[in-house]
């Protein structure tokens, strides 16, 4: 028998959620079809502080993201960062950074190839553009993931 979410499971992942659209949203600097945000590092945090749970919250924070502001991408940027989180989730090691850079790396490459892939079947005239917007996108991601590792041990005893 599966075990139930606790409240507090259910209410951080919540917060987790709501913290990742509005880093999505404020600040950004446009840039191609989209822009670089503060989001992906957030997706990151989740992940490294809630396992699995942060994909959800990834998935959700960012579609309401969209939803704000670029309502046509909310259903694939469902599907994009919930397979970011997913894959970050998988590989990352608290204890091994090395492994955390490769797994939030390949992560942030799942987001870059998963918006090229989409744009290359409903709107082509960005896909490639777009590219390297999400690879700068990617890049900040991971570089505030790999942050954010020093301050996970302080924050995961804030929330126990």
């Amino acid at each position: 028998m599966k075990k139930a979410l606790t409240t507090k499971q259910l209410a951080l992942c919540g917060v987790m959620a709501a913290l990742i659209c509005v880093l999505t949203i404020f600040p950004h600097i446009p840039l191609g079809s989209g822009y670089i945000h503060l989001g992906d590092g957030m997706i990151l945090l989740g992940v490294m502080l809630l396992g699995p749970l942060g994909i959800p919250a990834a998935a959700v924070g960012s579609m309401l993201a969209d939803l704000l502001v670029f309502p046509s991408y909310a259903p694939i940027t469902f599907v994009v960062k919930g397979l970011v989180a997913l894959v970050a989730w998988l590989l990352y090691r608290k204890e091994n950074i090395a492994r955390t850079l490769l797994a939030f790396a390949l992560a942030e490459a799942v987001m870059v190839a998963g918006y090229f892939v989409y744009e290359w079947i409903v709107v082509p005239e960005y896909a490639v553009a777009d590219i390297l917007g999400n690879t700068i996108q990617a890049v900040a991601g991971v570089a505030l993931g790999i942050a954010f590792t020093y301050a996970v041990p302080r924050l995961e005893k804030l929330a126990k």
